[in-house]
């Protein structure tokens, strides 16, 4: 009887403890389940917050870029009015001023005709500064006469101030930028570099250099001036503009200078 009640012990006691195995597999089982299930709502929650920020980053960005698009508009056509203003209303000024310099020039006694043929000349030279910069500020004409051309005829406005030597070269065969109004911008960079220059380098000498590679354009505009401390230099609406406009088209900017070693602008423009 004693072994039977035994017997009767030992297999309650295993099947108690089959219960509390299968008890526990299926706590483990529902842990794990609510493991992964957290993971799952932990990592989509993650992903939406990622792409509502990624959104928020683009959306930002373009913005931005529109903004820097309309203000580029905007600087364009009232570079362009002034170019026309310049050409039409200041040219025409200087071309009736001329003309009467030469007829007074014809009746003055000899003592003051020297005068007077230095007075014709500076007029003469104010009329081609004049029609010179109306060219380089009217994107119409720019579109006429094309990238390089434009730059050769800074170049020769430069060598009309105080630079003695204005040099511009190309490397590599010429290719066209992604998009006309690239060319622009482009050029707008470069014109910004040389205000600067005439502005605050007392610089002998300056030089453009375009180099047609492969996969893109690199542009290096260079002086001999006075050069500054970028790291500590504060950056000013110029800098912000040529960073701006080279952010615009995709290309990268990068500006070197230490005092008295001039300054160096170095564009990469990638081709599409």
């Amino acid at each position: 009887m004693l072994h039977f009640w035994i017997l009767v012990f030992a297999q309650d006691e295993q099947a108690i403890n089959e219960e509390l195995i299968a008890l526990i597999g299926y706590v483990i089982f529902a842990l794990l389940l609510l493991s992964v299930m957290a993971i799952l709502f932990f990592v989509t929650f993650q992903k939406r917050k990622n792409k509502i920020l990624l959104d928020q980053i683009n959306q930002q960005k373009a913005f931005d870029e529109e903004i820097s698009r309309s203000q580029t508009e905007i600087q364009e056509e009232t570079l362009k009015y002034v170019g026309r203003e310049l050409h039409d209303n200041v040219g025409q000024l200087l071309v009736f001023a001329n003309m009467q310099l030469n007829a007074i020039g014809a009746k003055v006694p000899e003592e003051m005709k020297l005068k007077v043929d230095e007075t014709t000349d500076i007029v003469k030279q104010s009329l081609t500064e004049v029609r010179s910069l109306s060219k380089s500020l009217n994107n119409e004409v720019f579109a006429n006469m094309g990238l390089e051309a434009s730059i050769t005829n800074e170049m020769d406005r430069l060598k009309r101030m105080n630079f003695s030597s204005a040099q511009f070269e190309t490397l590599g065969e010429q290719r066209e930028l992604n998009d006309k109004k690239h060319e622009i911008i482009v050029f707008r960079v470069l014109q910004e570099f040389f205000s600067n220059s005439v502005k605050y380098s007392e610089a002998n000498e300056i030089k453009v250099v375009l180099d047609y590679q492969i996969d893109q354009l690199v542009i290096a505009a260079s002086d001999d001036g006075n050069g500054f401390d970028i790291a500590s230099a504060e950056k000013g609406s110029g800098l912000i503009n040529m960073q701006s406009r080279a952010e615009l088209i995709g290309a990268t900017f990068n500006l070197d200078s230490q005092i008295g070693e001039g300054v160096l602008l170095t564009l990469k423009y990638p081709f599409v």
